[in-house]
């Protein structure tokens, strides 16, 4: 799969994720869509470490979409534990 694919995959893995996890998030649209491009490619990774898979098979592929999506969500956690903590302090 080429970059462009990846981008793609990232952005809707980014909006499946927040639609997973709702609630605010300091950063707005812009750090959803890099955390989802991100995340794209952790899933890929985790995939290939830990479940001895191919992840990155295709972009209509199913396995390629859910680690993605669980990539993103794992960032998006991450992200909100991040600055969860830093913005409950400045209120």
């Amino acid at each position: 799969m080429g970059i462009i694919a990846w981008i793609i995959i990232g952005l809707l893995a980014g909006v499946i994720a927040k639609a997973l996890l709702p609630g605010k998030d300091p950063g707005g649209i812009i750090i959803t869509m890099l955390i989802g491009i991100a995340g794209g490619l952790l899933g890929g990774w985790l995939g290939k470490v830990i479940f001895k898979v191919d992840s990155i098979d295709g972009f209509f592929d199913l396995s390629t979409w859910i680690a993605a999506i669980a990539g993103s969500v794992i960032l998006l956690v991450l992200y909100r534990v991040i600055t969860g903590n830093r913005h409950s302090r400045r209120a």
